[in-house]
């Protein structure tokens, strides 16, 4: 996913699901500050470089990948990016580090879902947001895992996409796929940009959907494919029921998370409450179009939504607050709540992987249970568990 559904769409889904105008301009831009929040960024702000939550093209160009390194990279983007579904997966062939890769695998409605949304319990927005990424972000990118991996994450040439027609059916075109970056794809002609072939396991080239190019960021794309982990058998990807079920589920969430519904529970879903803008939503959704036009329809939306203008994303909105405020008083301003967020989340998700007997992520503590490991970075995180999360 990108831009359009996690800041304008979770903006809309925050609005439906009760959050104020203002509350729900500052969660979504914690849901988008998740694709931004590198450690060039957190460099540029004073930041902890260990609350990165995502790693820019020139950071990853120049990424180790050695053991230590590729725990750095599966730490951030299985932590925010491709949750694993199931760390307890049966798996009856390969070695134990493919085995462990393969219970890396991303999908929606796993237990680090709940576990996603329940760390957010009680917590300023700012974790809220984040959580709605993260949560966002399994629909997008199942089947795919934040480890480097050829023999999980590879593809074969057999990509075809499915076109809807006027009358309901649809059309079946091969898809091709180029290697500039600086091309766009050319959706006219089913022409996209993936990662070179490499046949190295852990090449960066591997990580994630990079095999797979833009293709599970886009809302409206329905395609067949054959990922390296399901034995080359074809896998079914229909992105618009998918996101919608995500923006559903989303809304769920943010209800539990407001004390409005139950403790939350994966596989449930907000339809009721969505229903009035189903057909608003599944338009956007459908509509076959670059995900950054995909903004002006969502921002449309949202201003039916709410009656007002919806401010565009602005990287630098709460720089100046955080530079500005004196050590003390840092984890009480916007970043500094993005900040320890993004580590419990982190440390979370790593806990767990850990705890399963995978250590692809690296070691973890249980901050709440163990006390302090001498992590600098991570004192004020066992004050911020400690009290709930809440700073203010």
């Amino acid at each position: 996913m990108e831009r359009s559904f996690h800041y304008y769409g979770t903006y809309c889904a925050a609005l439906i699901a009760g959050y104020s105008i203002e509350e729900s301009k500052k969660l979504c831009h914690s849901a988008f500050l998740v694709d931004k929040c590198s450690t060039t960024y957190l460099e540029r702000i004073g930041g902890p470089l260990s609350a990165a939550t995502t790693q820019l093209p020139v950071e990853m160009a120049s990424a180790r990948t050695d053991p230590i390194g590729l725990a750095d990279i599966t730490r951030i983007w299985s932590s925010f990016h491709f949750l694993p579904a199931n760390l307890h997966a049966e798996v009856n062939r390969g070695s134990r580090n493919y085995r462990n890769k393969f219970r890396l695998i991303c999908g929606p409605n796993g237990d680090l879902v709940a576990d996603t949304v329940n760390l957010a319990q009680g917590k300023d927005v700012q974790a809220v947001g984040l959580a709605m990424h993260v949560l966002a972000d399994t629909w997008a990118h199942r089947y795919f895992a934040g480890t480097p991996s050829l023999v999980i994450n590879n593809t074969n040439r057999f990509f075809v996409e499915l076109i809807p027609t006027e009358d309901g059916s649809f059309i079946e075109r091969d898809v091709k796929f180029g290697h500039n970056p600086a091309v766009g794809d050319d959706f006219d002609n089913s022409i996209y940009t993936n990662t070179v072939f490499q046949p190295s396991e852990n090449t960066i080239m591997n990580l994630g959907h990079g095999r797979c190019g833009h293709l599970p960021d886009y809302s409206f794309m329905r395609y067949r494919y054959v990922p390296a982990w399901n034995n080359y058998e074809e896998v079914f990807k229909d992105n618009p029921n998918e996101y919608y079920q995500a923006f559903c589920q989303m809304v769920y969430a943010m209800k539990c998370l407001r004390g409005d519904e139950g403790p939350f529970k994966v596989d449930t879903y907000a339809t009721e409450t969505v229903a009035p803008y189903e057909q608003d939503i599944r338009a956007i959704l459908n509509k076959r179009q670059p995900a950054e036009d995909a903004i002006e329809d969502w921002r449309a939306f949202g201003e039916r939504l709410c009656g007002c203008a919806v401010d565009h994303f602005d990287l630098d909105a709460y720089v100046q607050e955080y530079q500005d405020a004196d050590p003390s008083s840092k984890d009480n301003t916007y970043l500094g709540k993005f900040i320890l967020a993004a580590l419990a989340q982190k440390g979370m998700v790593v806990n767990r992987i850990w705890n399963s007997g995978n250590p692809l992520a690296g070691r973890s503590i249980e901050y709440t249970g163990k006390g302090f490991a001498g992590i600098k970075d991570f004192l004020p995180l066992i004050g911020y568990l400690g009290r709930g999360g809440k700073n203010d």
